[in-house]
C-alpha cells in the first residue's frame, strides 16, 4: 500500500474515531480547570471547579441530544477524585484514580497477552464487530499480542510519569502531564497500533476476516484493511 493510501485510510480511522463523540473535551477541560482554580483560590474553589465543568459538560451533551456515556463517566470519575483530594485535603489526590487506573490498565494488558487474548484484539472486537475466533487465529492473534505490549508500554510510562509527579507533590506539572498525556497521547498511540499492525498481519500472512469466514486454504490474500 502507498503513503498517500496508508495515509487516507489512517485519516478514515480517526474519523471514525473522533465522529464517535469519544469525551475529549470531557478528559480535558475539568483537570486543566482544577489546576488553574487550585493554583490561584484554593482546593475548594478547584473542586468546585472540576465538579461543575463536568455537570456543565453532562448537560450540554443532554441538550443537544448527543450520547451520555463518556460524560457520565467523566463525571463520576471527577466526583471520585474531588472527594479523594476533599478528604486528604492535598490536590495531589485528586490525580490519583487516574494514576491508579493506568497501572491496572497495564497490568491487564501485560496479563492479557500471557493468556492469550490480548487486550487490543478485544477493543478491536468490540469495535469493528469481527468474528472473535478470527482474532485467535494462529496467523492473527500474533499482531494483535504485539500491539498489545505497544499498550502495555504505553499505559506503564503514563502511570509511572504521573506518580513521579505525584510523589514529588507537583500539582502543575501533574495536571499537565495528566492532559498532555491523556488523549493527544492516545491518538499517537492508536495511529501507532494501527500501522505497525498493519505490518504486523501483513508478515504473518493470515487470513482476512472474509477468507476466514469462508474457510477459504492458505495462500490468503490476507486483511487489507482495518486492525
Amino acid at each position: 500500500m502507498s503513503s498517500q493510501a496508508t495515509a487516507a485510510e489512517i485519516r478514515g480511522e480517526l474519523r471514525q474515531i473522533l465522529s464517535g463523540r469519544v469525551g475529549i473535551a470531557d478528559a480535558i477541560i475539568p483537570p486543566l480547570l482544577f489546576v488553574a482554580v487550585n493554583s490561584i483560590w484554593g482546593l475548594i474553589p478547584a473542586a468546585l471547579a472540576g465538579l461543575g465543568s463536568s455537570a456543565g459538560i453532562v448537560l450540554l451533551r443532554l441538550a443537544k441530544g448527543r450520547r451520555l456515556r463518556f460524560a457520565l463517566a467523566g463525571l463520576f470519575g471527577t466526583l471520585i477524585a474531588v472527594g479523594l483530594a476533599l478528604r486528604s485535603g492535598s490536590a495531589d489526590d485528586y490525580f490519583l484514580p487516574g494514576i491508579i487506573s493506568g497501572a491496572a490498565s497495564a497490568l491487564v494488558t501485560v496479563a492479557s497477552v500471557f493468556v492469550g487474548r490480548p487486550l487490543v484484539a478485544w477493543t478491536s472486537w468490540l469495535t469493528r464487530g469481527w468474528p472473535l475466533g478470527w482474532y485467535w487465529h494462529p496467523r492473527v492473534r500474533p499482531a494483535y499480542a504485539r500491539a498489545s505490549w505497544l499498550w502495555a508500554g504505553f499505559f506503564a510510562a503514563r502511570a509511572l510519569v504521573q506518580w513521579g509527579l505525584f510523589a514529588a507533590e507537583n500539582t502543575v506539572w501533574l495536571g499537565v502531564a495528566r492532559v498532555a498525556m491523556g488523549w493527544p497521547a492516545l491518538l499517537v498511540l492508536l495511529i501507532a497500533t494501527y500501522v505497525l499492525g498493519r505490518r504486523w498481519l501483513e508478515e504473518l500472512d493470515g487470513p482476512s476476516v472474509a477468507e476466514y469466514l469462508s474457510d477459504a486454504q492458505p495462500p490468503w490474500v490476507g486483511q487489507g484493511r482495518g486492525f
